[in-house]
């Protein structure tokens, strides 16, 4: 078996340890240890991030960034900190480009194994090198303990391999690669199993009839492959849907409705993708025609009524829209946040039933924080986990023994509370700032904002962007805020939102209220959609090639193909 070939198997197989007898309970009783041994690990956080720092630089003391950094005189946070700069992707970018060429012991003494994608803030794929050291020591123990609230509140997840339609596995056949020869994947489309030796490590739902799609489909066809699935999990009694993107949630109801008549079609005369599969099933098809035609709409709640959780992110942009979007799901099903991460390393894991908010991974990495209103740069003076507040925002740096120094990912997270003296902290938002007129907005002070407004109007969205113009020959800038409501949002309405939303605006941003009052900056303007307006546009990304999980909400939108496309010029 070639290298390509032996990786190629990606997810395709990854969950086919399920159908093992005791695989589930095996698996419980993995999660549940990871869970306990991070719970335990919290009640020593200063030790166990020296332990974390000891470890990285022993192991990487002999790789051209440790002799260049002179890791082997570290001893402390504080010499790591003056040895080492504070950096983003790009700073790192040289190395890791050499790296995906072949060329070993750059960032890390391990060899990479495969590197995992990821789009920026500009949508440029990323190679974060995935090391089987980084595996062991700073993702699995996150990456286990992260199911521990979903299997222990909702156990029937694990009763049947088809209980759980997990939206983000995508197995690759021939995953592309590196110039080295490394596959260059998401997270969700690698077998652990069969890379990292992690037999358990296969999510819920892999390992459904729709796990590996059984007809043939092409790799970047993704909306295709989103058809497929609904049309196979429709025969299922779903019990819990996995997006961690919860704008892949979100697009649930739309593509039932998109999809509804081809679907029932194919129930009724047993095809999968006009292809034969299965046998046909008349009285499956009957019940899910009477759905549309009864009830006019088609919510997963009434194909799958037993749908009892989601489990995806639960702030950001979705902490605006979620409440209205569990309802379409059914009355009682939870919404489960996954965890503070990104592909370069975790940040923080629920550890319970909390709706957004996840304790620091303190075995994972080496973590530091500034405050978000800050600029960073490479001196940057940081704070360490004892030393944060709760309620305040700060951006997170980490540094873990995958080979990522001191790294700036762009996260802004909120400290909720500090048990224990250990923060615990949501996604606030991305670090970027929208900033045409000296307001230095970020993604969270506008989402506060807006929540504020959308709680005192009593108003609902679907979703919503924002993006400053200027009217020709006038010098101040203004906001347009493009909104999907819920339900038709009255003229007057309409009016006073904008207008709490303006004064909510001020409160957040002193930078926005002094531009406000210095006419820099004009009164916010409101461009309402259809509801439907922003799951069009996220077909439209996805069928451009793009993956599912990386179609994301973005807050700012000031790319002008990109605004146009999603308001249809309104």
């Amino acid at each position: 078996m070639t290298t390509d070939s032996r990786h190629a198997t990606s997810a395709a197989g990854g969950g086919q340890g399920w159908a093992a007898p005791g695989h589930a309970e095996r698996y419980r009783r993995r999660v549940l240890a990871e869970r306990s041994r991070l719970t335990h690990a919290l009640g020593d956080m200063r030790s166990r991030q020296h332990g974390v720092l000891a470890d990285l630089l022993d192991f990487n003391s002999g790789t051209a960034f440790g002799r260049q950094h002179g890791f082997g005189r570290v001893r402390d946070i504080d010499d790591f900190r003056r040895a080492v700069p504070v950096r983003d992707y790009s700073a790192h970018a040289p190395l890791i480009e050499r790296m995906a060429s072949g060329e070993p012991n750059l960032l890390t003494a391990d060899q990479p194994v495969v590197y995992f994608t990821s789009s920026g803030s500009t949508g440029a794929h990323k190679k974060i090198p995935v090391t089987p050291r980084f595996m062991r020591t700073t993702f699995f123990p996150f990456y286990y303990a992260a199911w521990a609230p979903l299997i222990e509140n909702f156990p029937d997840v694990l009763q049947r391999p088809d209980a759980v339609l997990n939206l983000k596995h995508d197995p690759l056949t021939v995953p592309p690669t590196t110039s080295g020869g490394r596959p260059h994947v998401g997270a969700s489309q690698v077998d652990f199993g069969s890379e990292f030796g992690e037999p358990l490590s296969a999510e819920l739902g892999t390992a459904a009839p729709w796990g590996a799609l059984p007809v043939n489909v092409a790799p970047d066809d993704h909306a295709e492959k989103m058809y497929l699935r609904l049309r196979l999990a429709v025969q299922s009694d779903v019990r819990c849907l996995i997006g961690i993107n919860p704008a892949m949630i979100a697009a649930v109801p739309y593509q039932l409705t998109l999809w509804w008549e081809r679907i029932v079609k194919e129930v009724r005369d047993g095809t999968l993708g006009g292809v034969p599969y299965g046998s046909p099933d008349s009285a499956r098809a009957t019940e899910l025609a009477f759905i549309a035609d009864y009830f006019g709409a088609v919510d997963p709640a009434r194909v799958w009524p037993r749908i009892r959780a989601l489990f995806g992110w639960t702030t950001g942009v979705a902490s605006l829209y979620l409440p209205s979007l569990r309802g379409r799901f059914g009355i009682d099903v939870a919404a489960l946040p996954a965890p503070v991460a990104a592909s370069e390393g975790p940040v923080g894991v629920p550890l319970d039933r909390h709706g957004s908010a996840g304790s620091l991974v303190v075995t994972a990495s080496v973590y530091e924080f500034v405050d978000a209103d800050a600029d960073l740069t490479p001196d940057t003076e940081t704070l360490l986990p004892s030393e944060l507040e709760a309620g305040r925002e700060y951006h997170v740096i980490f540094s873990h023994v995958g080979g990522l120094y001191r790294y700036a990912g762009g996260d802004v997270v909120r400290v909720v509370d500090m048990p224990g003296g250990v923060p615990r902290v949501a996604y606030a938002g991305r670090s970027g700032r929208s900033d045409a007129a000296g307001e230095r907005l970020r993604e969270a002070q506008v989402l506060r904002a807006l929540r504020s407004a959308l709680t005192a109007t009593g108003l609902g969205l679907v979703n919503v962007s924002c993006r400053t113009e200027r009217r020709p020959g006038e010098d101040a800038a203004y906001y347009v805020f493009a909104v999907a409501p819920e339900s038709p949002w009255q003229p007057a309405e309409t009016v006073r939102f904008a207008e709490l939303l303006d004064e909510a605006l001020a409160r957040e941003s002193t930078g926005y209220a002094r531009a406000r009052t210095e006419r820099r900056l004009a009164a916010p303007v409101l461009c309402l959609l259809d509801r439907d307006a922003f799951q069009r546009d996220w077909h439209a990304a996805v069928a451009t090639g793009i993956r599912p999980t990386q179609v994301k909400d973005r807050l700012f939108r000031q790319d002008d193909a990109l605004w146009r496309r999603l308001t249809g010029g309104a």
